[in-house]
């Protein structure tokens, strides 16, 4: 299932707290999360392509 956001609306950013990487969904995280793909709908096992740390290293901004 795929959620769709309505125009206007912005969708949350994560904050790695190891190193600071920003995930913005609008940018994703390509190629393994396209444009538009919200930090909740990662895998598991994705992980900071600056320092490696798994999602739960990361926190709401």
């Amino acid at each position: 299932m795929r959620i769709v956001y309505s125009c206007g609306e912005e969708m949350t950013k994560y904050r790695c707290t190891i190193c600071g990487y920003i995930y913005d969904p609008e940018m994703g995280d390509p190629p393994r999360a396209k444009p538009g793909t919200a930090f909740e709908e990662l895998p598991d096992d994705w992980v900071c392509p600056v320092c490696g740390a798994p999602k739960d290293m990361f926190e709401k901004m």
